[in-house]
């Protein structure tokens, strides 16, 4: 939940729509496609058993109260005529729920709010309207996310084994390929692209109950920028990416994992490659740990890359072979949240939910990458992955 207001006379405020702004969705774990407002404050109910009697208040459109009275977590829930301000809402839905969230927050006899980075400027700019200061706090729906309950573990759990699943079919499809006398790979009848792996990807997950942004299948040269999705026809002995990153439409949870796929001979270079970003990544994995920062972690990783004779940063002649990227990122309601495991990044805390996945990218050969998803625990970190990180996977 949201921070606890530091007194009486302060509010602390999300919102926007729940349904993308996840910060909001994560305070009350309800999602609509309407513009909502979340207002917390104390000494409103002292009839609940809340820390410093703590009162959470949603308000939203009134055909949604009803379900959201269900399954919302508030402790009221309330219209935007509930809080009607002396000239009357507005007709425009967004600017209504503003309004009546400026009128509730002086209602509660607050005269100041708290607000984080996503909340919209119409809502700012009726807050002030009514006299009320706002102060922007950087960790407000940033901290309180990062540390995953057992039910957002659970959650990432499911969402990490079914990707895994689909990397696997992926991997398998460019695996048990066949290869035409020019190199190109054939899958039932007809060339193997990144386009029909995707395709296959995107059905599978789709009817697992999944929402999947475009897979990156970068095969060869393209895989040698990090972020290239991948196109065209599928050569045998090149090094295949394949990173899918899709959400579980019920619960919102991201799962993210990738591997590495070789088809027949893999190139000297090749291996060499994948042994140092596989071991970087259990260097990485075992740095991890409350307390340690992310740029620990990441230094894990340097130290292991640079020890098999590979350098950071974009490459050069004399270093053709490099990782240009932190190591891993933050996950749960989006694909990429804080923390960074890179430069500068800040100290882990139990519950954090971070992918961790090393690589290394040359310009001729194309790419490796190597992707788990870890929780750090009391005692280190609990890798949520079981797939193998082979090349092979016939």
């Amino acid at each position: 939940m949201p921070m606890i207001p530091p007194d009486p006379c302060t509010a602390v405020v999300l919102a926007g729509i729940p349904a993308t702004n996840r910060s909001l969705y994560h305070a009350i774990r309800f999602s609509v496609g309407d513009p909502a407002a979340y207002c917390v404050t104390l000494g409103a109910d002292r009839s609940q058993n809340r820390p410093q009697n703590m009162h959470r208040l949603l308000i939203l459109r009134d055909i949604e109260m009803h379900r959201a009275r269900q399954h919302a977590r508030a402790d009221t829930v309330a219209c935007p005529a509930d809080f009607a301000p002396a000239e009357g809402l507005s007709g425009d839905r967004e600017t209504a729920t503003a309004q009546a969230l400026a009128q509730a927050v002086v209602r509660a006899g607050c005269n100041r709010v708290i607000a984080d980075r996503s909340l919209p400027l119409i809502y700012t700019d009726h807050l002030i309207r009514c006299g009320l200061i706002v102060e922007y706090d950087p960790s407000l729906g940033v901290a309180d996310r990062r540390a995953k309950d057992a039910m957002e573990v659970q959650w990432l759990r499911e969402a990490q084994a079914m990707t895994e699943r689909a990397v696997e079919l992926a991997c398998n499809m460019v695996a048990r390929a066949s290869a035409d006398r020019q190199g190109v790979l054939q899958h039932e009848g007809s060339e193997l692209t990144a386009e029909r792996v995707r395709y296959a990807i995107d059905s599978f997950l789709l009817q697992q109950g999944y929402v999947n942004p475009r897979s990156i299948i970068a095969a060869g040269t393209e895989g040698a920028d990090c972020h290239n999705l991948g196109s065209g026809v599928i050569r045998t002995g090149q090094p295949v990416i394949i990173d899918i990153f899709p959400q579980n439409r019920e619960t919102k949870y991201n799962g993210d994992c990738t591997r590495t796929v070789v088809h027949g001979d893999i190139a000297d270079e090749v291996k060499l490659m994948h042994a140092a970003v596989r071991d970087a990544k259990a260097a990485a994995t075992a740095a991890t740990g409350p307390g340690v920062t992310g740029e620990d972690v990441h230094r894990a990783t340097i130290a292991c890359l640079q020890k098999h004779g590979y350098a950071m940063g974009f490459p050069t002649q004399e270093k053709p072979t490099t990782m240009p990227h932190g190591t891993g990122h933050g996950i749960g309601l989006e694909v990429h949240e804080p923390p960074l495991l890179d430069l500068k990044g800040p100290k882990l805390i139990v519950g954090d939910a971070l992918t961790i996945e090393p690589a290394l990218y040359n310009e001729q050969l194309g790419g490796v990458r190597v992707e788990d998803m870890v929780i750090v625990t009391p005692e280190g970190c609990d890798n949520l992955n079981t797939l193998h990180e082979g090349l092979t996977w016939k």
